[in-house]
């Protein structure tokens, strides 16, 4: 949430054309009364996207899949994952694990609103419950309402007691477990999420499973997308470097500026593009100490800083 907008899927993409790339969480309220342009418009370069709602009633999840489909998504995800206070306030996310027949309401009404796929992404549990029992027990109930395709984020969600990051690393992570899903549910699609840093790690998990999703890993060094088309989809790497990534974004940039939006807003997601290579530190402190009253040639000056710092060393 808060990440993977719009700015964030375009500059993604420049660095994989196959990579299926998500939108930040999106409430079913959002989408259905607020700015559709703004939180549902995207380019058309960010396909194969899909559109990842939150939600519990199953009549604005139907409407707010209508909505994303005919903005043109390839698919529909349904977030039962996300432990935040503020997801959980909402009575959706990953308090859903508790009340399978609820989602498996809410999935049918979506499928039935929608002719593009409709997936679920779950924890292996939370709280209390047994994880052999509540990820088999969730995943088929949900599949008797026509899911086909499940992302598991192998960790289960503590509600209470952890915060959202805690939920990420310290909750062990049991791949061993999504991967006897995956065995004995083999007529369904199993991704596989959580804890996974490098797109080698993908490469590595990607034929005991129908996919692999990375998750923070990519937004803290986005250049590892540069390597996904050729180890997880065999293509021959004609990946940009990382200076013609640059270039292409600061045009985008530019025409982003034009329209009114702020640099902040583009630049944000581009600060770990360096990340482990030479000059990385004088660029995101360039764009750091600059971009407030930046305009839309920031990314060129800090081209240059980066240059100049390099020289200096």
């Amino acid at each position: 949430m808060d990440g993977t907008d719009r700015h964030c899927r375009y500059f993604h993409r420049l660095m994989s054309k196959h990579a299926r790339l998500y939108t930040e969480m999106i409430t079913v309220d959002a989408a259905i009364n607020g700015d559709r342009e703004y939180l549902l418009g995207f380019h058309p370069s960010e396909h194969p996207v899909a559109l990842q709602l939150g939600g519990s009633d199953p009549i604005k999840l139907a409407e707010a899949s209508k909505i994303g489909a005919d903005f043109g998504y390839d698919e529909i995800n349904l977030n039962v994952g996300c432990p935040s206070d503020r997801v959980q306030s909402g009575a959706f996310g990953a308090c859903l694990m508790k009340t399978p027949d609820l989602v498996a309401e809410c999935v049918a009404a979506m499928i039935d609103a929608v002719d593009i796929p409709v997936t679920v992404k779950c924890r292996i549990g939370v709280d209390d419950q047994n994880p052999d029992e509540s990820l088999f027990g969730f995943v088929d109930r949900v599949a008797k309402s026509g899911c086909k395709l499940f992302i598991v984020h192998a960790r289960k969600a503590w509600l209470q007691g952890l915060s959202p990051k805690e939920n990420r690393t310290i909750p062990p992570l049991d791949y061993d477990l999504v991967r006897r899903l995956k065995r004995e549910r083999s007529d369904l699609d199993i991704v596989l999420n959580g804890g996974i840093e490098t797109v080698a790690d993908a490469a590595a998990l990607a034929d005991e499973f129908d996919g692999v999703m990375l998750g923070r890993a990519p937004y803290g060094s986005p250049y590892l997308l540069a390597s996904v088309d050729e180890l997880i989809f065999g293509e021959a790497n004609h990946a940009p470097s990382r200076l013609e990534v640059v270039r292409r974004m600061s045009e985008y940039l530019k025409r982003q500026f034009n329209e009114g939006v702020k640099p902040n807003s583009v630049t944000r997601h581009m600060l770990g593009l360096f990340h482990g290579a030479p000059g990385a530190r004088a660029w995101r402190r360039y764009i750091s100490e600059n971009v407030s009253k930046g305009d839309g040639d920031i990314l060129d000056r800090a081209l240059e800083a980066m240059a100049a710092a390099q020289r200096a060393a």
